[in-house]
């Protein structure tokens, strides 16, 4: 498959002029009334909406701006609301699909202080809206695992809502996003597409004695540059490249020191189209690998094939981990850890959509639409191996989203 060649996506004869909104509104209003009905069913009278790739879901607001307190008050009705800081409101008319009158910007002088917050100027902005009721019965639900609202935020938050139950939404975006439609499918396939032409500049790139962080730096260009003119995206999380004994730990990321001859190294990383992001994760061993890792390659790449054989719709995640688990036992081996989660939209620090794992006690049921980063970390004592792919369910099984060759690859 060439880079020209995107599974379920038809390119252009010419690029098509750049539109920063990147689904028609139609879509997100399909998103919206989702979430509305899901707060409805749990008896939610307004959400608040803090992490950005739940921001991007809703409203195709898309820019670095979440250092800031910035938030979404979705109400049980109507259009929901954005807030942000003033400068990047601004930025919120030409990447939002929200009108104007929609778009709230907080003044600077809120920015960073320690006697005063954000939060304070638009939990005031919202009740001024009516879309916060703070009354004996008002239930306001708040993402209050989300990276970027902060314990501050709350407080400020709780302090003028003082009737009002304020509760955890328990991820409900997350979970309405788990099932992508047709026109993120192609996103998703595109996003599989950069992450394989990746891995290949990746593995072209390491050889004995280059430095880890000259590697990195090309893996960094061919995410930007993407796959033709189908443009990349920076991914939520760094490229990853544990080597030597520590790839025996995942989460590594790169140092200056040079690739040494006979050490395996370990290369996770993400193609990234629109925010939607297909990781992968290969090892690679400079020499002749000793005989544990070849014999541990070998039990991944069956329990990953076993895995997909059962993955698709009605199985739960806990069947899909025993398929790879009691696999990879018949070889003696064992992981610990999950061995996939549920992926799309992302931005730092996290590619996952953190609802679905693919783990023993993950009962939820599978259903065409959901994308998973199946991934064969196996870290031993001094040495490891990491293998991945991006796949997605559909109603015959599960389609990879990724193409690059499975296994260990040796360079001599």
């Amino acid at each position: 498959m060439t880079d020209l060649e995107v599974p379920g996506y038809t390119l252009p004869d010419t690029p098509e002029p750049y539109d920063a909104r990147p689904f028609a509104v139609s879509e997100y209003i399909n998103r919206l009334e989702r979430v509305q009905h899901a707060m409805s069913s749990r008896g939610l009278n307004a959400l608040m909406v803090a992490d950005p790739a739940n921001l991007y879901y809703l409203t195709g607001y898309n820019a670095w701006s979440f250092y800031t307190p910035q938030c979404l008050v979705v109400p049980a009705e109507g259009s929901p609301h954005l807030f942000a800081r003033a400068m990047d409101a601004q930025g919120a008319h030409w990447t939002a699909y929200l009108e104007r009158t929609h778009i709230h910007g907080y003044p600077e002088h809120y920015v960073q202080r320690a006697d005063i917050h954000p939060m304070d100027w638009i939990t005031e902005q919202a009740r001024n809206l009516g879309l916060f009721e703070d009354v004996p019965g008002a239930v306001i639900a708040v993402e209050m695992d989300a990276h970027y609202f902060s314990p501050r935020g709350f407080f400020a938050l709780h302090s003028r809502l003082v009737h009002a139950a304020i509760v955890d939404s328990v991820e409900l975006v997350n979970w309405v996003r788990a099932v992508k439609s047709p026109a993120e499918q192609e996103k998703m396939r595109v996003a599989g597409q950069i992450a394989s032409t990746v891995m290949q500049v990746a593995m072209d790139a390491i050889e004995v004695g280059r430095r880890q962080c000259d590697v990195v730096a090309e893996i960094q260009h061919a995410q930007a540059l993407g796959s033709h003119h189908l443009g990349g995206d920076y991914p939520a999380i760094v490229p990853m490249l544990p080597t030597g004994q520590s790839a025996g730990t995942p989460h590594l990321t790169w140092s200056d020191a040079p690739l040494v001859r006979g050490e395996p190294t370990t290369i996770e990383i993400a193609g990234v189209h629109r925010r939607y992001h297909a990781p992968l994760a290969r090892t690679v061993a400079l020499g002749r690998p000793h005989a544990e890792l070849a014999r541990c390659a070998d039990a991944v790449t069956e329990g990953l094939h076993a895995a997909l054989e059962v993955m698709g719709p009605g199985a739960t995640g806990r069947e899909v981990h025993a398929a790879f688990a009691d696999s990879i036992a018949r070889r003696g081996f064992y992981k610990e850890s999950r061995i996939g989660y549920s992926i799309g939209v992302g931005y730092p620090p996290d590619w996952g959509e953190r609802t679905i794992s693919l783990r023993a006690e993950e009962q939820t049921v599978l259903a065409p639409g959901m994308c998973f980063h199946i991934i064969m970390g196996m870290w031993m004592e001094g040495w490891g191996y990491e293998m991945s792919e991006s796949v997605m369910v559909t109603a015959d099984g599960a389609e990879q989203l990724t193409d690059f060759p499975q296994g260990l690859t040796v360079k001599t």
